[in-house]
């Protein structure tokens, strides 16, 4: 059986029903190793052989944690024995032999990264270079495998490590464990990156199956499918058809286009995210969210703390605070603070910092100069916030606007979502140069010539297929309203009578066999975020 994504036939009707089965057939003491078995059976299937790169990645953080352990549990017993003159000194001298664990164990998990993902890109670069001054050498670009999802794995390994250097909790000693937090089958392949202290001990619970679970659980992956295979799949001919021969497009189309393809990564990767957390549901685990409504965000800022949420505060955490905490940003940061005031003071060493943060969140993504150009973008557009904001409230204070009220929030959630629009044509584009020529023929070369003639149905889509889409696109809107105002659509379903609540489940299921697109004709969207 091969499985393509999690909302794969192969995924929904045989494998999670399979594992599920297999777990409820298992002792309670038995049932973390009924996950642990069907998450390495779903990773063979997903990537074959190269489970030992994840294997290599388990074993590595779990001797080096054990390692750190004993090294603290030593130092501590050394602290208690000591003079007082002298633990300065043991503190010292155990710190630096922690930190040469933490970075032999970053080096590797990053190296390893860096290698699979990274090689052909920088190889092919450097081969330019040499090319363009003329030096008559040639480096030969390895050409590795890479495992599904290993950029998820691999954030959430080194976070495991640097959690425990920090003492923030103690190592596991139990490998089991620890391997079944690195491979739960549902967020392996695409997230949502773990903590070890928020999902470890949970998955190692063995709880029982409840219905509750097992009902709203079904539920998620239900309104996750409508996104995918109503929405996402339905989109991917007409975004294949413009992208893939943008210049025979007129700037309307390809502003459509930017739009669309925006609404189709987040109803593929919210989808999916819908079905990873009901499938973690079902066995009573809470995985962390991933979205909050992002498109209801008022910055740039904002927007990623409500998309991709466990990225970004994985480089909030392990990247950003280190290094604007660090000896010489603070530094910088208390004599810009003398020169620069309280607000712009601060903003100069933020700034180093966010910088390194967007440079990995971009190259994260992918080996492409788009994906740098990307990050760049992003990080422009929130330093520029942040530095203009004191300016943009003298403006709207001049100007009576009251800055809470609908009109400029409604402004403001507009202008951010143009800003996003344009940043992902840049994401979804083959590379930086089609990006910007993408961008240059939708500014100079604006027409709806093709909208209003109806060229626009020849790519891919007809009008029916529109309005399947912007019929499916308005309930996910009126639910993400729901959940903005703080209303939980789920709990009220589950609150209704017996036939309300069967009502509206058959009635999604048949607007998913009605209107989903497959068959022939159609080509799914492979899981984009997996490839990342």
């Amino acid at each position: 059986m091969s499985i393509s994504s999690y909302c794969s036939l192969a995924y929904l009707a045989v494998f999670l029903p399979a594992v599920i089965l297999l777990y409820s057939l298992a002792p309670r003491k038995a049932r973390p190793f009924a996950l642990l078995f069907a998450s390495y059976g779903f990773f063979w299937m997903v990537s074959g052989k190269l489970l030992a790169y994840l294997l290599v990645s388990t074993f590595s953080i779990h001797h080096a944690g054990i390692w750190l352990a004993l090294t603290q549990k030593e130092r501590d017993l050394l602290l208690e024995q000591a003079a007082r003159g002298e633990k300065k000194e043991i503190r010292g001298h155990f710190q630096k032999k922690q930190r040469r664990i933490v970075l032999g164990m970053v080096c590797l998990h990053v190296g390893i990264l860096a290698a699979l993902k990274y090689a052909s890109f920088l190889g092919g670069n450097l081969n330019t270079l040499l090319a363009a001054l003329k030096i008559p050498f040639t480096l030969p670009i390895p050409s590795w495998a890479v495992p599904i999802g290993i950029s998820f794995y691999t954030l959430q390994a080194v976070s495991y490590i640097l959690d425990v250097y920090h003492e923030k909790f103690p190592a596991d000693r139990n490998l089991g464990r620890l391997a079944l937090y690195m491979a739960f089958f549902p967020q392996v392949m695409e997230g949502p990156i773990c903590r070890y202290r928020d999902t470890a001990s949970q998955l190692w619970e063995g709880a029982p199956i409840r219905f509750r679970n097992l009902a709203f659980g079904l539920q998620r992956i239900l309104f996750g499918l409508m996104k995918k295979v109503v929405i996402a799949d339905r989109l991917n001919a007409f975004i294949q058809s413009v992208f893939g021969d943008y210049a025979s497009q007129d700037g309307g189309i390809l502003a459509l286009s930017v739009v669309l393809y925006t609404c189709q990564l987040y109803m593929e990767f919210s989808g999916t995210m819908d079905v990873v957390l009901g499938s973690g549901e079902i066995f009573g685990i809470a995985l962390p969210e991933n979205f909050r409504q992002p498109f209801f965000s008022r910055s740039i800022s904002e927007f990623w703390q409500r998309w991709h949420i466990t990225l970004g505060t994985w480089f909030k955490d392990y990247i950003f605070y280190p290094l604007s905490m660090s000896g010489p940003l603070k530094k910088l940061t208390a004599r810009a603070r003398k020169r620069l005031g309280n607000h712009f003071g601060p903003l100069l060493a933020g700034a180093a910092a966010l910088f390194c943060v967007w440079v990995c969140n971009g190259l994260w993504h992918g080996a492409g100069w788009h994906y740098l150009f990307f990050g760049m973008y992003h990080f422009v557009l929130i330093l520029a916030g942040n530095l203009t904001e004191p300016l943009a409230r003298r403006v709207t204070g001049a100007l009576h606007i009251h800055r809470e009220r609908a009109p400029w929030k409604v402004f403001q959630i507009l202008r951010t979502g143009l800003l996003v629009c344009v940043g992902e044509l840049f994401f979804r584009a083959e590379s930086l140069r089609d990006g910007l020529a993408m961008f240059r023929r939708m500014v100079t070369g604006f027409s709806l010539a093709s909208i209003q003639n109806g060229a626009v149905y020849q790519l891919g889509m007809d009008k029916w297929d529109f309005l399947i889409v912007l019929a499916a696109v308005l309930v996910v809107l009126g639910h993400s309203m729901a959940r903005e105002r703080g209303a939980h659509p789920r709990q009220w379903i589950a609150g209704r009578c017996l036939p309300v609540r069967w009502a509206i489940y058959y009635g999604l299921i048949l607007f998913l066999i009605l209107f989903g697109a497959y068959g022939t004709g159609y080509v799914p969207v492979d899981p984009i975020y997996a490839n990342f």
